[in-house]
């Protein structure tokens, strides 16, 4: 069965917003979708694809969330077979021996001003680097992505678009859900 992985912003982050998972279950049951696997409580759902592009499911997400919880919860939404792509589409294949150190910030589409990204010097951050690669930009932080200027300077960038963080352990581990 194909599956949709829904990507929830901000959610259970120091005490704030809270959304237990739970609910995340209960309120995707309510939407009509099925086979739902809430993933940690950082807001990670796999779910039976329901036909729709995923956009419009995060969307729909976005709209029921906000209603239900009194604020804003941004979604991003990608099939399966594009979080595949993104796995696929690593630049930095060695740094997958130590997960820890690979993020994956997915975006809500893809920027059309990325000035912000091309300003940042390489040089002035190495080891750490990234890359933007569609909707998606691949961090590697050798040193730790908590210490990382570039983290905070890519964190911070502004992209006209909404975005949201995974280390490379979840990402896999996700992609390993929409396939069970």
């Amino acid at each position: 069965m194909a599956s949709q992985i829904a990507l929830l912003r901000g959610i259970n982050v120091g005490g704030n917003s809270k959304f237990p998972m739970a609910r995340q279950r209960e309120l995707m049951a309510e939407l009509g979708f099925g086979h739902v696997t809430v993933h940690l409580q950082t807001g990670n759902i796999v779910f039976a694809d329901p036909g729709t592009p995923p956009e419009q499911t995060a969307r729909t997400l976005e709209h029921r969330f906000a209603a239900d919880l009194g604020f804003p919860v941004p979604v991003m939404v990608r099939t399966r077979e594009e979080l595949a792509a993104t796995v696929e589409a690593n630049p930095f294949p060695d740094a997958t021996a130590e997960p820890k150190t690979l993020h994956v910030v997915f975006l809500a589409d893809v920027p059309q001003d990325t000035s912000a990204l091309d300003a940042l010097d390489p040089a002035a951050y190495a080891p750490d680097e990234f890359r933007l690669i569609g909707r998606e930009i691949f961090l590697r932080c050798p040193d730790g992505v908590g210490r990382s200027k570039l983290a905070a300077k890519v964190g911070s960038a502004r992209l006209g678009v909404a975005a949201t963080a995974r280390n490379w352990n979840t990402v896999t581990r996700l992609l390993a859900l929409a396939d069970a």
